[in-house]
């Protein structure tokens, strides 16, 4: 193999062990989350970010989790602001590999 195919085959390969942005859901554990307004003023602000696609809030799991779309992404210090200046306190923030539906799936389920 030519030292040309060998660079071109180490770049490919490392390119698809690369953690990637698309389908990203972010899941945050949010306390205060009381009522349904609480959770419709949290979607309404989630969902102004031009990154998000939709947005889930669980008051019974106290779970806020949206996705987002491909390759875009809302920085922790931004979601965690932006809750916090609403009146509640994040607790956890993850990015996980779970699609929202899912994610709305496990949650009834428990």
């Amino acid at each position: 193999m030519n030292k040309l195919n060998f660079h071109a085959m180490t770049i490919a390969l490392s390119l698809t062990a690369m953690p990637t942005l698309a389908g990203t859901t972010i899941r945050m554990q949010v306390e205060g989350l009381v009522c349904a307004f609480c959770g419709s003023a949290i979607e309404k602000k989630l969902r102004s970010h031009a990154a998000t696609t939709d947005v889930l809030v669980s008051l019974e799991h106290k779970v806020v989790a949206l996705s987002l779309k491909d390759g875009q992404d809302i920085s922790d210090d931004t979601l965690r602001t932006q809750i916090t200046d609403a009146g509640y306190q994040v607790k956890k923030i993850e990015r996980v590999p779970d699609t929202l539906d899912s994610l709305r799936a496990t949650l009834k389920g428990r």
